[in-house]
């Protein structure tokens, strides 16, 4: 990102306690005070630069909350120990019994189980549509309506959402815009094309390394004090707190992000081009032929590319498995969920992570059974990663 010169350098320049290039990282639970009335000041709202307890905010994680929002350009952000944690403490900060909310219906398979069986139960009900018909979106508000919930590049069908069109709608409407841009960190910044709330799985792309989970909200300093409230805040009284080791660490990675999302994008525009020559019905944004292409280079940050998710079908869930173990053995990756780990992963969505999501629906969207979702490692020669893909394909017939 472009250096603001507005923001002080203190904004963005952290230090250890000791000069340490590297900030200390505060393993404590608790925190000590030199009177009653700041303790009490504290419980009745934040205090800058004071520190309560570790489940309301812990120095160390604090620093990845002040990266987090300059990652993404908002005033603040809070961070949790799963994306689905953020997700669910965004939601229920905003959401009362008898709310609603309209939903794209092409999202992870956890936060469909989330918005369709789970809130239910405290009477919040959601409207899944099709998030790229903007006239079905606008169709479904009503006075109950609370929030507008999409994927900026939907998982695993690669769509991409028109923020802008869609905060548009939410400003109109005086709904709240949440966006999960977990698929496509530093390639698209939702809050600058208006989204109100920013969702993230620290898991993925943004820690990198596939040895943690954890989450983050970034939004406006208000809400995410309102989310820290002793009284009434989703995540002080639900309680996902992440350990400051674990803060430390994804601090550590965050730094080598902008060029992980390069080699990441670059390898799979590569991939993606050579399934699409085979014949393949290949998802990816940066494809000419994907829908959304034209939209998608508007909205970007060109220099990262359009991102290291690739999805390609392979017509029949048999051979998806077949072809996925074969790619295992010839060392192209790993079978196995989540992304943004240095080696490539694949695994079968409509079999893995959009389970949650009814076969009659998965139809619907277009979800094919034969679906392999792939997350591009960082490798350095992906010609002889093809290579290997390649002669996978083959050994199981696929070309």
């Amino acid at each position: 990102m472009k250096d603001d010169p507005a923001m002080k350098i203190q904004d963005y320049w952290v230090f250890g306690e000791y000069g340490g290039v590297n900030p200390s990282i505060e393993d404590a639970s608790t925190f000590t005070f030199l009177s009653a009335e700041k303790m009490q000041e504290l419980f009745e709202h934040e205090v800058e630069g004071c520190f309560l307890y570790s489940r309301h905010l812990n120095p160390t994680v604090h620093y990845l909350a002040q990266s987090m929002a300059l990652l993404e350009g908002t005033e603040y952000a809070q961070i949790t120990a799963s994306g689905m944690a953020a997700i669910s403490c965004a939601i229920l900060q905003i959401c009362s019994s008898g709310d609603e909310i309209i939903s794209s219906r092409t999202i992870y398979g956890g936060t469909y189980a989330l918005l369709k069986n789970y809130l239910p139960k405290f009477d919040i009900n959601t409207t899944f549509v099709n998030i790229l018909d903007l006239d079905a979106v606008k169709s479904k508000i009503t006075p109950k309506t609370k929030i507008i919930y999409t994927e900026s590049i939907s998982n695993p069908l690669l769509e991409v959402a028109n923020i802008p069109e869609l905060s548009k709608i939410a400003k109109e409407n005086n709904l709240t815009l949440i966006v999960d841009n977990t698929f496509s960190p530093m390639i698209l910044q939702p809050h600058k094309l208006g989204a109100d709330i920013v969702v993230h799985s620290l898991t993925k792309f943004i820690n990198g390394a596939s040895d943690c989970v954890g989450g983050a909200i970034c939004a406006t300093h208000d809400f995410v004090t309102s989310l820290k409230d002793v009284h009434n805040g989703s995540a002080m009284l639900l309680g996902p707190t992440m350990d400051s080791i674990r803060a430390a660490g994804i601090l550590k990675n965050l730094r080598t992000l902008h060029i992980r999302m390069k080699q990441h994008s670059h390898n799979a525009m590569f991939i993606a081009t050579k399934l699409k020559e085979l014949g393949f019905r290949v998802f990816y944004p940066g494809l000419e032929i994907h829908p959304q292409h034209e939209l998608m280079k508007r909205l970007m940050n060109r220099d990262y590319g359009f991102g290291g998710m690739v999805t390609f079908d392979c017509k029949t869930p048999e051979k998806a498995n077949e072809l996925m173990l074969k790619m295992q053995e010839n060392k192209v990756g790993y079978f196995a969920v989540s992304l943004g780990f240095y080696k490539t992963l694949f695994s079968a969505p409509g079999l893995s992570t959009s389970s949650e999501i009814p076969p009659e629906e998965q139809q619907q969207i277009g979800l094919s059974p034969g679906l392999v979702r792939m997350s591009i490692g960082l490798d350095n020669d992906i010609e002889i990663t093809w290579e290997r893909m390649l002669k996978s394909i083959k050994e199981v017939g696929l070309a």
